[in-house]
This record gives structure tokens, C-alpha cells and sequence, in this order.
């Protein structure tokens, strides 16, 4: 926790309702994992025009910013995050359905996304249906499963930079890569992304959604709170069956442990710190290195103080 400036708190208050903008806000009240101290300012914003204003202000306040999705595949530590939280959810998750192309919010969920597309007989975004996220953390992260990936689908993002301009962009450039893209670096927040699917057959296009629904249900924790994959695909190698391998499923530091069910998940088991989940991330990547020299890295993203 860190002082707070009352001016830039009524700056704020000035066009925000009072459920926009939490103080001294647990981090794991909004995190899949159910992982992080607290945020500074946890702020919500409803539109790309709020956005546009919470970033001039933070720009002129001098407040630095984190900009979460639907808090999965991050891992916020336990001193929490110093500065402002902009976390997209419910207010910006809008998804309208044009022809081939659909236009969501960034705070859409992708399995909503997913449904929209399945509902309107729309190929291109099954693979997406489980993924624990929301569609501008996704784009964020060129997020993928089953052989598909957001680079595959993804036409043009809206974003707003830090002096609250609104940019539009091209899939071309976004340099769309694995778990890769421009905003990681460029300090845009996503407030807006469209799709271009192809029209499919509604019964094959559920048929396969039922499928990925089946096979993350049997394979994966979803039982219990995690941020999703903790660690990137190595080239030629699948993290999980190597960890598998090394024999470390359900090894635990504190709360934290590598799921029974799949070894490629570090999952909380009710108590575990981000001290704990650090301690097994090393702990992993340690023994993998040992028994199979090749290293791995962690996917999820590790954000804020210990």
C-alpha cells in the first residue's frame, strides 16, 4: 500500500461511479488464481472514452499502470501492485455479430465470444471456448489452444494510448506471435477487437466445442484456482509431459502444487502465496533442467511487489 493522492482520487470521482474505482483493493479477489496483495487504485472503466481520460490522468499524475483482462494467466505477487489497476471486464464487454465478423468489448469473455460465434453458425473460434480469459487479454497474449491461436482470427484491434488517443490496427500490425504481441510493449490498452470468422455448420462447429469441453473437463484442474499454463511450450516439447516425466506432479511448496491431473498446471490449494507459487515455478524449472536439460519459462505473467 502506498499513499494516495486526493486529487487525482477526485479527478477520477468526477466521472466514475464509486463501483469503478476501489482502493486498497486484494488482488486476489480479481485474479484466477486467487493470488495478490493489494492495488493501489483498482479501477474499472465502462468505455473507450474512460479509458482515454484514466490515462491522460495517470499520465499527468505521474501513476503508473497495469491493464488486466479477466485476471487469468497472471500472477500478481503479494505486496500487490503500486499505482492504478485498469481491469476490463462486465462494463466493456459488449459482442455484436456483423455478418462474418464479430465486435467485442475487451472485457468480453472468450467463452461468450466462442458461443456468439457457435449461435450464429461462425467457424474459427472454437479453440477458445474454455480458455479462462477475456478477448483483449487474449489478443494481449495471442492466446491459443487445440491448434488454434487469435492470430488465426483476429482482424483489427481499437486501443487507446497513454495520452488517451485512440489507435486502430490491422492484424499485420499487431505482430501477432506464440503468446506474443505489440501491446505487450507498447503501453496501449485494448479497448476493442474484430474478428473475422467464416461461416460454418452449427452442428459440426458444437460438435467440436463440446469435444475441447470434454477434453479440458477430464485433463485439466479446473477445480481448483490457477492462472491457466504456467509455463510456455519449449521447442519440441510439451512442458506438461516433461514436468510429468521428472516425476513432480503434486509436488507442493505452501499452498501452492503442481496439479495431480495435469503437470502442466500449478495450481492454489487454498492457501498458497505468490512466494509459494515462485518457489515451485523454481523448484520445477530446477529439476526439469537436471533430468532433461531444457529450460523452461514461465507463461504466466508475473506482475507487481513482494
Amino acid at each position: 500500500m502506498s499513499e494516495k493522492n486526493p486529487a487525482f482520487i477526485k479527478a477520477l470521482q468526477s466521472f466514475l461511479q464509486p463501483s469503478q474505482l476501489l482502493l486498497d483493493e486484494p488482488m486476489k479477489l480479481h485474479t484466477t488464481f486467487k493470488i495478490g496483495g493489494p492495488a493501489d487504485y483498482l479501477l474499472f472503466p465502462s468505455s473507450a472514452e474512460e479509458v482515454g481520460k484514466i490515462l491522460q490522468l495517470l499520465k499527468e499524475y505521474d501513476i503508473p499502470v497495469t491493464i488486466l483482462g479477466n485476471g487469468s494467466n497472471v500472477l500478481v505477487l503479494d505486496g500487490g501492485i503500486r499505482g492504478a489497476v485498469l481491469k476490463f471486464n462486465h462494463p466493456m464487454s459488449s459482442i455484436r455479430v456483423e455478418g462474418t465478423k464479430i465486435i467485442a468489448g475487451a472485457g468480453a469473455l472468450l467463452k461468450d465470444v466462442s458461443a456468439a460465434a457457435a449461435a450464429h453458425g461462425l467457424t474459427g473460434m472454437e479453440f477458445a471456448c474454455g480458455i479462462p480469459g477475456s478477448l483483449g487479454g487474449a489478443v494481449f497474449m495471442n492466446a491459443g489452444a487445440y491448434d488454434g491461436e487469435m492470430k488465426n482470427v483476429v482482424s483489427r484491434v481499437r486501443s487507446v494510448t497513454s495520452d488517451g488517443d485512440c489507435k486502430e490496427r490491422d492484424a499485420a500490425a499487431i505482430d501477432l506471435g506464440y503468446r506474443h504481441s505489440i501491446y505487450q510493449t507498447n503501453g496501449e490498452a485494448i479497448c476493442e477487437v474484430e474478428l473475422q470468422l467464416k461461416e460454418g455448420d452449427k452442428e459440426a462447429i458444437n460438435a467440436k466445442i463440446a469435444d475441447f469441453t470434454e477434453r479440458r473437463e477430464t485433463k485439466q484442474p479446473l477445480e481448483m484456482a490457477s492462472a491457466g499454463s504456467t509455463f510456455k511450450r519449449p521447442t519440441g516439447y510439451y512442458a506438461g509431459t516433461l514436468i510429468q516425466e521428472t516425476g513432480l506432479k503434486g509436488l507442493t511448496v505452501g499452498g501452492a502444487q503442481v496439479s495431480k491431473k495435469h503437470a502442466g498446471f500449478v495450481v492454489n490449494t487454498g492457501t498458497a502465496t505468490a512466494k509459494d507459487v515462485l518457489g515451485l515455478i523454481h523448484e520445477v524449472q530446477r529439476r526439469v533442467k537436471e533430468a532433461h536439460g531444457v529450460e523452461l519459462h514461465p507463461e504466466v505473467r508475473i506482475i507487481g511487489e513482494e
